[in-house]
């Protein structure tokens, strides 16, 4: 043979390699297209489908001065015949990309076959924990948040399916309101019994409104409660502004002895008050608590004439 057989021999071992490079790529792309058609058949006559979710609505059942506790409803939907386990829910609430709250609820339960369920994810948010670990955030504030939700199911044919979910939303950092009473009004002035009537300022120290429904307080003048009470008041106070009210009140200064007496019948007292409000906001019903330590009002009176005066016995 001439030595110029010799490059046709090693060109049609080549060519025969990459024939059979080919032929192996076919065969293995026809096998996993018929792999892909029987789970096609499958799916079809069975009736096998991905399941979908859905956040449904965000409850805050409770939020106070100390925490916010939420409450996720997450829709999801099963079309196939079979029930399928929900594996896990992983859950991050952030705000400006900042993590506020993160967990994992495991083996969280099953999905009933062609069914749907709302799935309830709980979570508390600590205002303390925020407000320590972020110094911006400010009591009477809302900040905005980003809730992220992980499903993770497993379900015949597809295996485990992670479904992902997002809900961005407002929440509150609650600040009690300040009170102050500017004075306290005698309608009936006598040792057997007093009728008055307490003027109180309330400022609201939040970003949003109050919508004042009841209160339930305690006075003490002089370091001596002259009583207390729980009664139904409406009114409304803007956010960061102030709204006065009027709440009566009765007691017998002859109970208490006559020291408590001579400071009625002086220009002024001390007093200390104590309470809660419960009030409507744009966030839910919430009840906050009301105080004023070591404060100082004027004592007034009805004059013979009908007007008023201050008491300059």
């Amino acid at each position: 043979m001439s030595s110029s057989d010799k490059p046709e021999l090693v060109e049609r071992d080549v060519k025969d390699k990459v024939d059979d490079k080919e032929d192996n790529s076919g065969f293995i792309d026809k096998v996993k297209g018929f792999i892909h058609d029987i789970g096609e058949k499958i799916e079809e006559t069975i009736g096998f489908g991905k399941p979908t979710a859905d956040v449904a609505e965000i409850h805050l059942p409770c939020i106070n001065l100390e925490k916010a506790e939420i409450v996720v409803d997450v829709l999801i939907k099963n079309p196939n015949p079979v029930p399928i386990p929900l594996v896990d829910i992983d859950y991050l609430i952030e705000s400006d990309g900042r993590k506020l709250l993160s967990g994992l609820i495991p083996d969280a339960g099953t999905i009933h076959a062609h069914g749907e369920e709302t799935v309830k994810i709980p979570v508390t948010l600590i205002y303390d924990d925020i407000k320590s670990t972020y110094d911006d955030i400010k009591p009477g504030s809302i900040i905005p948040y980003r809730l992220k939700v992980d499903l993770i199911v497993d379900v015949p044919v597809f295996g485990r399916l992670t479904l992902p979910l997002e809900k961005t939303g407002e929440i509150p950092i609650p600040y009690k309101p300040d009170i102050d009473m500017e004075k306290i009004h005698f309608e009936r002035f006598s040792w057997e019994e007093t009728i008055a009537v307490l003027h109180l300022k309330l400022e609201n120290m939040n970003d949003f409104d109050l919508g004042l429904n009841a209160l339930d307080y305690e006075v003490w003048l002089s370091e001596v409660s002259i009583g207390s009470a729980e009664l139904e008041k409406s009114a409304k106070i803007g956010k960061n502004g102030i709204s006065y009210i009027e709440i009566p009140i009765s007691f017998r200064p002859k109970d208490f002895g006559s020291a408590l007496w001579d400071m009625i019948r002086g220009k002024g007292t001390g007093y200390s008050m104590k309470g809660h409000i419960n009030v409507d906001t744009p966030f839910g019903a919430m009840k906050l608590p009301i105080s004023k330590e070591g404060g100082t009002t004027r004592l007034k009176k009805n004059r013979e004439d009908g007007g008023d005066d201050d008491d300059e016995d």
